[in-house]
């Protein structure tokens, strides 16, 4: 079967498409013959070996798939639409995952959008619900609001009944995090401002920041008393940003970490907990990802570039079959 595969860690360029073996199911795991993969930014670091997960080469990437299961097991049926989660290993005609990190995928969603749910879906879940606690009628500010986790992030919010606004640098950018569900939406260059003007001064309760670099005090700037900042990821490239918490004392905020993986894998079963708390939204259609561009599975190379070079608008999808 066909994989696609890190051989030396020389990024995406130096991606190929193998003949692998096909995996056989252990007495956990489920046997999924994969339709879409996700592209997701643990790929691109896998690919460069810069993840904190470090992998021999030769290995698969993968994070999120979706498909359909190929023998019934674990309470799932041969033939049954899942969508699944991985640390690598899902850009594969056929995969293996242990059961608990296997869900079920509703009718109404097709398998490009399955394979854009779990990491970044259950990612915004993690961070709204668990991590910032937030509450009906708050308001939630979401840098890179055109990509997975930031149209993530505002439907997620949208569904607990915040009101979402969202940051972007283009005019295409903006149309995505609308389609999302964003009630606002303001310019990366002139957000605090903005923010501002649109909280009549008072400042947003949560910020989701996938960006880090400069903007991060103006962040920090943009909160209301009891705002807490949310640190999900680095993606402007521009270092750590530091904290100066005397802000934080002054203001009454908080600066949040974010780790949904590792605390995720540690704790099995978790995830289907997750999973139960969004598939009433993902049934009534309050969640329904925005699709990007889909590639064919020898462009997944071009696919963690695009992403790279912050091409990427919604969730980028690879088709295996």
């Amino acid at each position: 079967m066909r994989a696609v595969q890190v051989v030396s860690l020389d990024g995406p360029e130096a991606l190929v498409v193998n003949d692998v073996p096909e995996p056989t199911p252990g007495p956990e795991e489920v046997l999924v013959d994969v339709h879409t993969v996700g592209v997701s930014f643990p790929d691109l670091l896998l690919s460069r070996g810069q993840y904190q997960l470090k992998p021999e080469p030769p290995f698969t990437l993968g994070v999120d798939f979706a498909g359909t299961v190929v023998e019934s097991a674990h309470g799932f049926a041969a033939g049954q639409r899942v969508a699944g989660v991985l640390s690598h290993g899902g850009a594969a005609e056929r995969t293996v995952a242990h059961h608990s990190v296997v869900f079920p995928l509703p009718d109404g969603l097709s398998f490009e959008e399955g394979a854009a749910l779990p990491m970044n879906y259950l990612t915004a879940h993690f961070a709204l619900a668990v991590r910032a606690q937030l509450e009906a009628g708050e308001t939630v500010l979401v840098h890179g609001a055109a990509g997975g986790v930031g149209t993530a992030t505002i439907q997620v919010a949208k569904a607990y009944g915040a009101r979402t606004i969202a940051v972007v640098s283009t005019d295409e950018k903006a149309e995505i995090a609308r389609q999302a569900g964003a009630d606002d939406v303001v310019r990366l260059e002139t957000f605090k401002d903005e923010v501002k003007a649109l909280t009549d001064g008072r400042g947003v309760d949560v910020v989701l920041d996938v960006v880090g670099g400069d903007i991060f005090t103006d962040s920090l700037r943009s909160l209301a008393p009891f705002g807490r900042l949310l640190v999900v990821g680095f993606a402007a490239g521009q270092g750590i940003p530091e904290v100066k918490v005397n802000r934080l004392l002054l203001n009454n905020i908080d600066v949040r970490g974010v780790g949904w993986g590792d605390y995720a894998m540690k704790r099995p079963g978790y995830m289907k907990e997750q999973w139960a708390a969004i598939t009433p939204y993902l049934e009534n259609g309050a969640i329904k990802p925005p699709i990007g561009t889909t590639y064919a599975i020898e462009e997944f190379g071009q696919a963690l570039l695009d992403m790279d070079q912050r091409k990427t608008l919604g969730k980028s999808v690879i088709i295996v079959r």
